[in-house]
């Protein structure tokens, strides 16, 4: 297929491309696709070392961070979140990590449209950007969309709330069948964040969950290259006890008690506060909470190389192999890193 003088046009005024751009016929995608700017999504398991790359790569780079992790955006929780530290953000400039109050409600659908927005207005200054991040919904979110689900208003969460502390999720998880049988069948009934949220969806809207769930890919007007990281098992489990231990002489006990007024907000139900939590009512001693929270965090790091191996774009490298990694992103985008 041939492409006019207007449409050549079109396109290179699109990428901010002058005039001089033109190239013929035969190559025109191909140059077109080559000049795209990139996003360096770099992930993996909780533990695994993506901030120490991300920072280097980054610097390297002369990009900023954005970050995709749903709880480093909470400006009260750095030790527990493991957020960049202060010297870490000095370095580099990071996006999306502690802008929110802890009773500040966001979601996915919130993240990438923030985010995007971040996006547009950093390739206006860099050829290249990083995103880094666990949060496997927000990372995917970025990548290929998400449903254009309807935001839930304060009085529908509020009412759900009450009911589920009221009702418990057995009930809840029966009115979820009812409601929306194709949802139910596929469902983490044991997680009543998500039967709790399918049924908001369902009181709010009078349309069922599934019914927004088409899962259509979206197309982004800038090339993505995932790089996953991972480690033998053992060794991410060793670095992810000893974390645990590095946090609580950091200051994690403080940081806990410090936001125990607001144990019911949603940004709370993470793991570590969760467990300390039940140490501050007196259920737990304080060395069983800190071990059932080594032991959820390596639950939740197995959950999320779940999610990450089912993805054939990411491409795997062990964090040690840094110059490989660099090596990679080079060849890949012709941008010295």
């Amino acid at each position: 297929m041939r492409h006019s003088w207007e449409q050549r046009m079109m396109v290179l005024a699109c990428l901010s491309l002058p005039f001089w751009c033109f190239v013929d016929d035969a190559t025109f995608f191909i140059k077109t696709e080559e000049i795209l700017k990139t996003l360096i999504v770099i992930i993996g398991p909780t533990g695994i070392g993506k901030t120490a790359l991300s920072l280097d790569v980054a610097e390297s780079l002369g990009c900023p961070i954005l970050s995709a992790d749903s709880r480093q955006l909470y400006r009260d929780l750095p030790i527990g979140t493991a957020a960049p530290t202060a010297e870490e953000q000095a370095r580099v400039k990071h996006y999306f990590v502690g802008q929110l109050g802890l009773e500040e409600y966001y979601s996915a659908a919130r993240y990438e449209e923030a985010c995007l927005q971040v996006i547009e207005s950093e390739f206006a200054k860099h050829d290249a950007l990083v995103l880094t991040g666990g949060s496997m919904l927000y990372v995917d979110a970025v990548c290929n969309g998400i449903d254009d689900i309807p935001t839930i208003n304060e009085q529908t969460r509020q009412w759900m709330r009450e009911r589920f502390e009221k009702e418990g999720l057995p009930a809840l998880v029966e009115e979820l069948r009812q409601l929306d049988p194709e949802y139910h069948a596929i469902c983490d009934l044991q997680n009543p964040k998500r039967v709790v949220h399918a049924l908001e969806i369902c009181h709010q809207s009078g349309h069922t969950y599934t019914s927004f769930r088409v899962g259509v890919k979206k197309q982004r007007p800038f090339r993505i290259l995932k790089i996953g990281l991972r480690r033998e098992r053992d060794d991410l489990f060793a670095r992810i006890n000893a974390r645990v231990g590095l946090m609580v002489e950091q200051g994690l006990l403080d940081e806990a008690r410090r936001v125990l007024p607001y144990r019911h907000c949603n940004s709370l139900n993470t793991v570590g506060y969760k467990e300390l939590f039940k140490h501050f009512d007196g259920d737990w001693e304080l060395d069983f909470a800190l071990d059932r929270m080594r032991k959820n965090t390596r639950v939740y790091a197995k959950k999320q190389m779940t999610w990450f191996n089912k993805d054939p774009e990411i491409h795997w490298f062990h964090p040690d192999n840094e110059a490989e990694i660099r090596n990679f992103i080079q060849n890949q985008t012709d941008y010295p890193c």
